[in-house]
């Protein structure tokens, strides 16, 4: 069906400036907190309006600032899964769901009583949201929305209060109640692991502007941009001096690389992720830090090591080696290596 969407706004001092064009089923949105994620998706459902631009669903236009056009929240067949729910606390289950819905009462009970039983809610139709666990509540909300059959689902950092554990297991519930939707869903966040789990698109937003869309999976292997590196959880990003066509200096670092391919031109920065090194005992080869350890952190899984970066850079960022635990018994064995190479397949040229 696809989405369509070029905006503008502007609160105050903040401006949104937003453009995708999406055609997955599966959107996400991530940026950091009062990037304007959220008001995106205010602007899509029609609860604020923009000031310029067009938004259209499918074959549907909902808002065209030329043509003056600006569909009402009720008029849009969007369904809104805000932070909390939303639900009306003095209705049943069963009275949220027939909340929008419209046609005979026999039409409305058939479609209630599907809802009810596509989303594992019997014997709850007579509870109120109060007597609900939060994965009964993330259900009902989600029944109440199904019931109409919208053309998108937007859902506004629905995981955002839960503890890890909850998050977890809502996140595959959501995920197993909307396979057979085909519509649209848009999912905000700022967990890129949320984002990269549930979308197949992503927009990646900073300070009121898009980034970067693209493919969820490509945008993390190539984030072409800074803050989409970092939003998407690169924890080494360093300036860049290009030398030659093949040769940068990462002045972050403190270190000169050599690559086969040609450093690109429009590079400002080079990112590494903290999983991707290669240990090195012995002799320094080309592309390797030399490895002296500023602190340790030991968690379950991993054990990650803050390095101060070579030459005089102790008023630098640490440059970060995540070893995950299948790896540190090479580590207890042999002692911390003595650098860290890069792999040229790894290095991110950003702008």
């Amino acid at each position: 069906m696809g989405i369509d969407v070029k905006i503008q706004k502007r609160l105050g001092a903040f401006q949104l400036m937003v453009e995708f064009h999406g055609t997955s089923n599966r959107i996400g949105i991530l940026g950091a907190s009062g990037c304007g994620k959220s008001m995106t998706l205010k602007c899509i459902a029609g609860i604020e309006t923009p000031e310029d631009g067009w938004i259209r669903v499918g074959d549907q236009v909902l808002f065209d600032s030329d043509r003056k056009r600006d569909l009402k929240p009720q008029k849009r067949n969007i369904g809104y899964l805000f932070q909390n729910y939303a639900l009306f606390p003095t209705m049943t289950v069963a009275q949220n769901i027939s909340a929008g819905l419209k046609g005979s009462r026999k039409e409305k009970q058939k479609r209630i009583e599907e809802m009810i039983e596509k989303f594992q809610l019997s014997g709850l139709q007579h509870h109120f949201p109060r007597e609900l666990s939060g994965g009964q509540q993330q259900r009902t909300a989600l029944a109440r929305i199904m019931a109409y059959e919208p053309e998108a689902i937007l859902l506004d950092e629905p995981f955002s209060a839960m503890d890890v554990f909850l998050k977890d297991r809502l996140q595959q519930e959501m995920t197993e109640m909307l396979k057979d939707y085909t519509g649209t869903v848009i999912l905000v966040s700022h967990s890129r692991d949320e984002i990269y789990r549930f979308s197949q698109e992503l927009l990646v937003m900073e300070q009121g502007k898009h980034v970067v869309f693209g493919g969820t999976k490509e945008i993390f292997e190539h984030p072409m941009y800074r803050e989409a590196a970092r939003l998407t959880g690169c924890k080494n990003i360093s300036g860049i001096r290009r030398v030659d066509a093949h040769t940068l200096e990462a002045s972050d670092w403190g270190i000169i690389l050599h690559t086969k391919g040609e450093v690109p031109l429009e590079a400002n920065w080079v990112g590494y992720r903290a999983h991707d090194f290669v240990p090195v005992w012995g002799e320094r080869k080309e592309n390797c830090l030399k490895v002296a350890v500023k602190s340790v952190a030991e968690l379950p899984f991993e054990c990650n090591y803050y390095l101060w970066p070579e030459g005089d850079g102790r008023d630098k960022e640490s440059i970060c080696w995540f070893l995950q635990r299948e790896r540190q018994q090479e580590v207890e064995e042999k002692g911390i290596p003595d650098y860290l190479e890069f792999r040229e397949e790894k290095l991110m040229f950003l702008r």
